[in-house]
């Protein structure tokens, strides 16, 4: 099988999180750009935001099979960097080399 580059995005919602962890959070949104840090990029980007219910990882990924096991695995790491529980992770899966582009028709 051929390798393709894939975006997964990874859902979940965090558990149990204490007020410590709650502060480490919040003052990790501080100065956080969502618009140049939260895209789709290889090294993965955690978003969340100041309510800490839900959060979402994204990445891009070049892989022969299974990228939404590999999405899954980097958004656990990136949680358990950040020494939080989750629960109810979900990984959508978009093949970039399949999908189909639009292009506006020409006017004559």
């Amino acid at each position: 099988m051929a390798e393709h580059t894939y975006r997964v995005l990874v859902r979940g919602r965090f558990a149990d999180l204490t007020d410590d962890q709650r502060a480490a959070l919040r003052d990790r949104l501080k100065g956080f750009d969502f618009l140049r840090e939260g895209g789709f990029s290889e090294e993965g980007a955690l978003t969340y935001d100041e309510k800490l219910d839900f959060f979402s990882y994204r990445v891009v990924l070049t892989a022969a099979e299974k990228p939404d096991e590999a999405g899954l695995r980097r958004a656990t790491a990136a949680l358990d960097e950040l020494g939080v529980d989750f629960r109810g992770l979900k990984a959508k899966v978009t093949d970039m080399d399949e999908m189909k582009i639009n292009r506006p028709k020409r006017l004559v």
